[in-house]
């Protein structure tokens, strides 16, 4: 998977999140792939670029990614 593709999951997951769950959705997208992200030296900033949202969610996705390694998706 490559950045431009973790953009377009990014973009979905923002987009189609229901009304008041898109920092929620950010989070949820750094526990599922702040893994690969890490993995691959990809850079948080440019996924975000690439989903086109706002430069501030990388502080959010960060947080999702640090959460992985103690939280599980249901």
């Amino acid at each position: 998977m490559i950045q431009q593709e973790l953009g377009l999951i990014l973009n979905k997951m923002y987009n189609e999140a229901k009304k008041g769950e898109k920092v929620t959705m950010i989070h949820l997208f750094g526990i599922k792939y702040g893994n690969i992200i890490k993995e691959n030296n990809y850079s948080f900033k440019d996924i975000v670029k690439n989903a086109n949202i706002s430069e501030t969610y990388v502080t959010e996705i960060t947080k999702g990614a640090n959460l992985a390694k103690y939280v599980k998706e249901r």
